[in-house]
């Protein structure tokens, strides 16, 4: 009984959250600062954890929230805002549209392709917004284009900006990243492959959309997975992303140009939606592509793939400890180089050059980004403080405990939902994974299942999650202009969302009894 009341005591933190975001529609930030004091109020009444090590658990997380997760969002969006700034974006975008002349192909490039490289590289809602503005402007449906983009916007999140949910999830629960990275790509790979089918059947109104573009198709899902799962197990969680987008959109490009004038009629795109000027010049196109180019590079340089250029940026760096109360302590390594966000902007800045933005300019836009972010900062830092005050208490403990005697071998079916959970609330695979990363590895233990199954487990379950969260469903609206109808898309979205979650939970239970246990 007493184990029940805690189980009750634990989960009521979570459950308020829950309830400030989406019924009181109190923003993220606030809920969760909100959670986090009465989280500390529980675990000091009912875990009996001395205030020394709420404290030093507080600050620890909160900077670890900052340093490396914020900075790479940070650097993620700059690099986004300067690329509008100078006018690449909309180079970028005019390219893409040029490309073919069938609708299905052009979803392709840009909802799967190009979103999943935007996710790769900035991911916060840019993997959504863009895609849905271009496909508009293309003559796309609205709500079409909408349900599509946000269908798309789900595998390439598990490695979204630069690869931090993954890399966060490793550090939190002490897993290697390339196994981890792997195991992900491993139970997502079914997805990899009929999501790009799904959207040309969103797009087209039915399967019948699939006739004359099946090969294209395919080829756009298996380039979108295997250059991922390889950069996954030898390079680590930075770059897969990156890699699978940028091969599927050369791929489906290459393919796309040799169908031009084989179309047929019924999905032409209309002839004065279609980009009329003149084609880039080589030197034009690696310009605009310049801040990509060199993050890639940056990042690649910092990889296992050179591990002379790692082991030298890697040593610039400090360790902070925070002795909790019981003599044990929490450290934090704090690299200043080698961190991807570090990287991203460094890589900003000499592009931006590259692109022609001043100095100026270029601090005017970093200053302009810290203040659109401000309200996200403190919801990270306040995330990832409560997850380590939930680990140090002894809080998740006590759930996994209690989610095992209750479920038994069967947890292995559900662990995919409470990470789809986590991204539904706060709107972010990243704070999913801090949240419920380490209850999925303490569950594992108590089952005597390998961690990582179950780890990669809530990440691929996050990315379903994903499609209807409040904040991708408001971004939703706002990029397609459909003010107040909101629960139009949502709903349009929820039957993709349910399948994914109801066949990922299946593939994750059965292939691990089947061939794992």
């Amino acid at each position: 009984m007493h184990e029940y009341l805690l189980f009750s005591l634990g989960v009521a933190p979570l459950l308020l959250m829950v309830f400030l975001i989406l019924k009181i529609k109190m923003p993220i930030h606030y809920s969760v600062l909100i959670t986090l004091a009465l989280t500390c109020v529980l675990t000091f009444f009912f875990w009996h954890t001395p205030l020394k090590t709420l404290e030093s658990a507080i600050i620890y997380g909160a900077i670890k929230g900052l340093w490396p997760i914020i900075i790479v969002i940070l650097g993620a969006i700059y690099s986004y805002n300067l690329m509008q700034a100078t006018r690449a974006l909309d180079i970028l975008r005019e390219v893409l549209t040029s490309i073919s002349d069938d609708k299905r192909i052009q979803v392709l490039l840009i909802s799967w392709c190009f979103g999943g490289f935007l996710e790769a590289a900035a991911g916060y809602g840019t993997a959504v917004a863009i895609p849905i503005g271009i496909l508009i402007a293309l003559g796309f449906n609205p709500l079409k284009a909408a349900i599509a983009s946000l269908v798309a916007n789900t595998v390439p999140t598990a490695f979204g900006a630069v690869g931090i949910p993954v890399s966060i999830l490793a550090e939190q629960v002490n897993l290697p990243v390339n196994i981890l990275g792997g195991t992900i790509i491993l139970q997502l790979a079914l997805f990899n492959i009929i999501l790009p089918f799904v959207i040309i059947s969103i797009i087209g109104g039915g399967l019948k959309a699939i006739r004359g573009v099946f090969g294209i198709t395919l080829l756009c899902g298996i380039t979108t997975l295997v250059p991922q799962y390889f950069v996954a197990i030898h390079l680590g969680a930075e770059l897969p992303a990156f890699a699978g987008s940028l091969v599927s959109l050369i791929a489906v490009a290459v393919a796309g140009r040799l169908r031009n004038g084989k179309t047929d009629p019924a999905w032409l795109i209309n002839a004065d939606k279609k980009s009329d000027a003149p084609p880039r010049s080589p030197a034009v196109l690696l310009k605009t592509c310049s801040i990509y180019i060199l993050i890639f590079v940056f990042i690649l340089l910092c990889s296992p793939l050179f591990p002379g250029i790692k082991a030298a940026v890697s040593s610039i760096a400090s360790v902070l400890h925070f002795t909790l109360a019981n003599g044990q302590t929490l450290s934090l390594r704090i690299e200043w180089i080698a961190t991807p966000g570090v990287l991203i902007i460094l890589a900003t800045i000499i592009g931006g050059f590259i692109q022609g933005a001043s100095a100026g300019g270029m601090l005017h836009i970093f200053v302009k980004t810290i203040l659109q972010l401000k309200n996200s900062i403190i919801a990270i830092m306040a995330i990832v403080a409560l997850a380590t005050v939930m680990d140090v208490s002894g809080l998740i403990g006590t759930l996994a405990q209690t989610l095992v005697d209750i479920t038994g071998g069967s947890y292995v079916f559900i662990a995919p939902v409470i990470g789809a959970l986590g991204t539904f609330v706060t709107g972010s695979d990243t704070n999913s994974n801090v949240l419920f990363g380490k209850l999925q590895t303490m569950a594992a233990q108590k089952l005597n299942i390998d961690p990582n199954w179950l780890a990669a487990a809530n990440t691929s379950g996050a990315t379903g999650g994903k499609m209807i969260s409040p904040q991708s469903i408001a971004i939703a609206v706002s990029a397609t202009r459909m003010e107040g109808q909101g629960s139009q898309i949502m709903a349009g979205t929820m039957k993709y969302c349910v399948a994914y979650i109801v066949i990922l939970g299946l593939k994750i239970g059965l292939f691990y009894y089947w061939f794992m246990a």
